[in-house]
């Protein structure tokens, strides 16, 4: 007998062979550090912005009378909204930029001994690309660290409305425990001068049973969760980045001049 040609199974070899080498081009470390850095830069640009705008009615509500004793914390948290408009684009266009360099870098070594060679501009483009992301990499370590400032904060206003709650429940009279109080000035968000600048007792009692103030204890922690992912993506990012070029520089063909 002779053997019967089937088509159908060769055609079906031949895509499965083409979707096992495009499958083999995607850089997936840029394309998980990409996805992490979407997801930290919308936690922490969407829930700090919120956030902030909680903070100043929190603040002029409760921690301030006057308002030139907060009208520096409100100019900083409306200039700083703003740059968070900014970082959300600029972080958006830059992870797109990462990762269609990935997919570079990631064609060239599949192909170094074929037609396709990497250039000495893709190489030197590789460089730079290692070389901005590690100094955001350190700047947004600084910027992780600022945004633990209002998570320790809020952190121990639950603290202390735990404790006079406690104390409440042992007493008649919550006057009696007006030496419990929430200082805003010595976490730098209103002036020394500043009147009261700290709510005690009843008043302190009152603000912790409020959703308000819960909610933007919430959301302070989604935002410091969103900075640490974009700062894993970002580590992720050097670290691809890095092997990319590596790869590019010491196991690439001589490469042509732009």
């Amino acid at each position: 007998m002779f053997p019967v040609r089937q088509p159908w199974l060769c055609k079906a070899l031949g895509c499965y062979d083409c979707c096992i080498r495009c499958l083999g081009a995607v850089p997936y470390p840029s394309l998980v550090a990409t996805l992490l850095c979407f997801i930290g830069m919308a936690l922490f640009c969407g829930c700090g912005h919120e956030a902030l705008t909680h903070t100043e009615v929190l603040v002029e509500t409760h921690f301030a009378r006057n308002i030139q004793d907060y009208i520096t914390l409100a100019a900083f948290i409306k200039y700083f909204q703003y740059v968070i408009y900014g970082l959300a684009s600029f972080f958006f266009l830059y992870c797109i930029l990462l990762l269609a360099e990935g997919f570079y870098t990631t064609s060239a070594v599949k192909q170094t001994f074929g037609e396709f060679r990497s250039t000495r501009c893709g190489r030197c483009l590789s460089l730079t690309f290692v070389i901005v992301t590690y100094a955001l990499a350190v700047i947004w370590l600084a910027v992780f660290a600022f945004t633990a400032i209002p998570v320790f904060f809020f952190f121990n206003m639950v603290q202390t409305c735990h404790t006079i709650n406690i104390l409440t429940e042992t007493t008649t009279s919550i006057n009696q425990h007006s030496w419990v109080c929430m200082d805003a000035r010595q976490y730098g968000l209103l002036p020394w001068n500043a009147m009261p600048g700290k709510v005690c007792g009843a008043t302190l009692a009152s603000i912790c049973k409020t959703n308000e103030f819960f909610i933007t204890y919430d959301l302070y922690i989604a935002a410091f969760v969103g900075a640490a992912i974009a700062l894993l993506a970002l580590f992720l990012y050097v670290v691809a980045t890095t092997y990319n070029y590596a790869v590019l520089r010491f196991l690439g063909s001589k490469g042509l001049r732009c």
